[in-house]
């Protein structure tokens, strides 16, 4: 890591995850609620599978309680849903649409990982 950013390691960790959580609830949200942006067109078996735990791991994620397991969770989902929804269109996710899906797929698996860090409910709190 660049020696300025050194400090800042446990922040910039704690920002992602944060923010990445939040990301990923709404995709529940527009799911369940159809909110932001109204419903989506899909299966109610999608809908009523993926919504919820989009919404609940996106949630643990952001405010960092039960983190390894929301995270491992959320991984296990969009990994499904990459090669479900994308995979078997094209080998390469810039061409079957999948960047999302493979992307945030690995984030939650180092999320996992890494656990919750600062600045979560059962990390080590504000600290940092």
């Amino acid at each position: 890591m660049a020696s300025f950013m050194a400090a800042h390691g446990a922040k910039t960790y704690a920002a992602m995850r944060i923010v990445v959580g939040f990301l990923y609830l709404w995709h529940g949200s527009q799911k369940l609620f159809g909110i932001p942006g109204g419903p989506q067109e899909m299966p109610d078996g999608l809908r009523y599978s993926a919504g919820p735990l989009e919404l609940i791991c996106g949630l643990l994620v952001m405010i960092g309680l039960q983190t390894r397991w929301a995270a491992f969770l959320a991984s296990g989902t969009m990994a499904v849903a990459y090669w479900v929804g994308h995979g078997t269109q094209a080998v390469l996710p810039v061409q079957n649409g999948g960047e999302l899906a493979a992307l945030y797929c690995f984030v939650f698996l180092f999320i996992a990982a890494r656990g919750a860090g600062i600045w979560s409910v059962e990390g080590e709190g504000m600290k940092g």
